[in-house]
């Protein structure tokens, strides 16, 4: 792959004379490449991810039109929606997962589009391997046909999901017509009860303000708690921006981040990696910036959060109720009682003790060699519970060799839990991996809704550490009656 697949192709501020500026503001400002009062901005995009379900209809509109991918060199692909998570040596056995894939292979060879398949060692989900190769970098702009795009805004980047004819339109352009939209910041400061990590901050936030409550924003994570995350929690957090409707999510990069990218495969070296870490360093929001909303959360406020209905926003601590649907604002609660309904669930019910079916620990959100490190520390000397299917799909094929490497496959295996192939797995029922309909699965993915694991399946979302709690136990339960004494964060 190309050395520059991250190129700006734009000159960038100093960081100096702009007070006032969101971190926002000043990376937008930066890629505009012509503004016009009343129309959207025309925006450069540094790097296009693709895969195999948004990009086939791009692809065939380009060529209707007789046009080239405008810059190969900065569009990644790979394979991760339809892949299956065993034998990936073999062929695909579902007929539309491997007509899908195929056609992403053709397609990029005949567009000159470098792919990361099955088979190649960069394989893996799109949000993934972006950062762990060190394409996805602070300051930068990347846009991808799926939602959960935002996840690259933790490394201090505008990242965001586009739909088939806008993968189209950055194909042909390496540009974007884009309106603004409106900032706000969400601050979280203080210490973290043990067991609570990055996915129940994030299921706290959205539960408190709803599913909706980011419609129309984007938004800049910070505050002491957020700066004390892992650049792979960080990931999580800015991951499920999208789940309360924001258009993304982004951290302002820091040491942490700085110490992340470097020496990854496709990270600037020498001079370029001084020049590009100065500039870093001015990717912040100034202390007079101005941003549409502000939120504000306690860490300590937050506990293990599990979901009991069928959108994230449907999310409550693991001791509390599930809310009546009397005290649900009044033009909700048809859907409120639908949802509950689907899930087999009552009013003022408790989900501790709850019986489940499937255990997934994987996905864009929660499949990374530190979520995996943090379960298998769970699993050890520990079994999984009878009748409980579990699977652990790392996010790519970086990732699973390195919990090889680690010895976590050997955990796993001591538990009664293989590891499987890198893929997009049990997120979405778009592969072989799907839960069957009426069956409970914890999953540490990012979407709840009706159907999204398989055809009437029921999602509770949750931490790896509460999902890997229900793998051992059979139900539910409160992770940290669980855990020693000394702290382990989720």
């Amino acid at each position: 792959m190309a050395e520059n697949i991250v190129e700006n192709k734009v000159s960038l501020p100093t960081g100096e004379g702009r007070g006032g500026a969101t971190l926002f503001d000043k990376i937008w400002d930066a890629h505009v490449v012509s503004s016009k009062e009343g129309f959207p901005d025309i925006l450069y995009i540094d790097t296009h991810f693709i895969h195999e379900v948004t990009s086939p209809q791009a692809f065939d509109g380009l060529r209707k039109r007789g046009l080239p991918v405008f810059r190969p060199k900065q569009t990644v692909a790979t394979a991760d929606h339809n892949v299956p998570t065993w034998d990936q040596h073999l062929p695909i056995k579902e007929e539309l997962s491997r007509y899908q894939v195929d056609m992403l292979t053709r397609n990029c060879a005949e567009f000159g589009i470098e792919l990361y398949g099955l088979g190649h060692p960069y394989q893996g989900i799109v949000h993934v391997i972006g950062p762990e190769l060190g394409i996805t970098r602070p300051g930068c702009t990347y846009v991808c046909g799926d939602s959960h795009t935002s996840t690259h805004g933790a490394f201090g980047a505008i990242a965001f999901g586009i739909g088939t004819s806008q993968v189209e339109q950055v194909m042909a352009t390496q540009c974007l017509l884009q309106s603004r939209p409106k900032r706000m910041k969400i601050e979280v400061n203080g210490k973290l009860q043990k067991g609570v990590g990055a996915k129940d901050i994030i299921l706290y936030i959205i539960s408190q303000i709803s599913a909706a409550g980011g419609t129309g924003y984007f938004v800049e994570y910070a505050g002491d708690t957020i700066r004390s995350l892992s650049m792979e929690g960080r990931m999580t957090i800015c991951n499920m921006s999208i789940e309360m409707g924001a258009r993304g999510g982004l951290i302002a990069p820091d040491e942490t981040t700085i110490n992340y990218v470097k020496g990854r495969e496709f990270a600037p070296k020498g001079e370029e990696w001084d020049k590009a870490v100065a500039y870093w360093q001015t990717l912040y929001s100034d202390e007079d910036a101005v941003f549409d909303s502000v939120l504000s959360f306690k860490a300590e406020d937050i506990e293990p959060m599990v979901t009991y209905g069928t959108n994230p926003g449907m999310g409550i601590g693991v001791t509390q109720h599930v809310p009546n649907t009397v005290d649900v604002d009044p033009t909700e609660q048809t859907s409120y009682a639908k949802a509950l309904n689907y899930m087999g669930l009552h009013d003022n019910d408790t989900l501790l003790g709850k019986a489940i079916d499937y255990v997934f620990i994987g996905s864009c959100t929660n499949s990374r060699i530190e979520d995996l490190r943090q379960v298998a520390q769970f699993l050890k000397g520990k079994k999984k519970a009878e009748g409980v299917e579990v699977w652990i799909v790392p996010g790519s094929k970086q990732v699973q060799e390195q919990a090889i490497r680690e010895g976590l496959d050997q955990v796993f295996a001591a538990a009664g839990i293989p590891l499987r192939e890198p893929g997009c797995s049990a997120c979405l029922g778009m592969n072989e991996d799907k839960i069957p309909a009426g069956k409970y699965c914890v999953s540490t993915s990012n979407r709840n809704f009706e159907g999204r694991q398989g055809p009437n399946s029921r999602t509770i979302l949750a931490s790896p550490l509460t999902a890997a709690a229900a793998a051992v136990t059979g139900r539910i339960v409160d992770v940290r009656e669980l855990l020693p004494e000394e702290e382990l964060v989720g």
